[in-house]
């Protein structure tokens, strides 16, 4: 059975996911966390539940969703893994990090690349990779079919969507990732997005302002 245990952390209020089942291998996505109190709690719950760490995945590389990518590999020395578009999103981090307060920030390298189709795989768990850009060039999401997963990342909200007015951003293609990507799977599919609480397809496709495809 899949676990999935979010993280409010950074002053993004950021969501950091770690996925995990019966086996205890776990995937950790989007680590933001930052400072030592945020690094130890995440730390704490792996340990606490004697978590292997497979892998580390971002859904797209901003500043607030990269913040303990260095600390995560280096820590648990695992794999990272982004989509190769959003690399120069990444490295553009250490340039403006201290702009935002984070003077303390480490780069860390990809060690592969992950793209549309692809398969994450961990314990028992089986995610797809889908393609998403609009938010970053490089977004993708994690779907779990058979638990009707979905880690978003930051392309869709509780009734909003991920801002677009950033570079490489673009409004048309995020509504275009949503509504052929997102608004595709079961209704039935919890998205865990990159901020905020939980939601499901069906409900944004009926309430979502910015893309709702039904009528109520």
């Amino acid at each position: 059975m899949l676990h999935v245990q979010v993280f409010v952390f950074n002053p993004f209020q950021e969501n950091t996911y770690v996925l995990y089942d019966e086996t205890k291998e776990c995937v950790i996505i989007d680590p933001g966390c930052y400072d030592a109190a945020e690094k130890a709690e995440l730390t704490d719950f792996i340990s606490d539940h004697q978590l292997s760490v497979q892998k580390l995945l971002n859904t797209h590389c901003h500043v607030d969703h990269v913040l303990g990518n260095a600390f995560v590999k280096e820590t648990y020395k695992t794999k990272f893994y982004i989509h190769a578009s959003d690399e120069p999103v990444l490295k553009a981090v250490k340039v403006y990090a201290p702009h935002y307060g984070f003077n303390l920030y480490h780069e860390a390298t990809p060690d592969g690349y992950l793209t549309e189709g692809d398969e994450v795989c961990f314990g028992n768990q089986v995610f797809s990779v889908l393609f998403v850009p609009g938010h970053a060039p490089g977004h993708i999401a994690f779907y779990h079919a058979g638990e009707k997963v979905v880690i978003g990342g930051d392309v869709l909200f509780r009734n909003s969507i991920g801002r677009t007015d950033l570079p490489g951003g673009d409004f048309d293609t995020l509504i275009q990732s949503i509504h052929q990507k997102l608004f595709t799977l079961p209704d039935d599919v919890t998205v865990y997005p990159g901020h905020g609480p939980e939601t499901t397809i069906g409900f944004e496709k009926k309430t979502n302002p910015f893309c709702a495809v039904i009528s109520t």
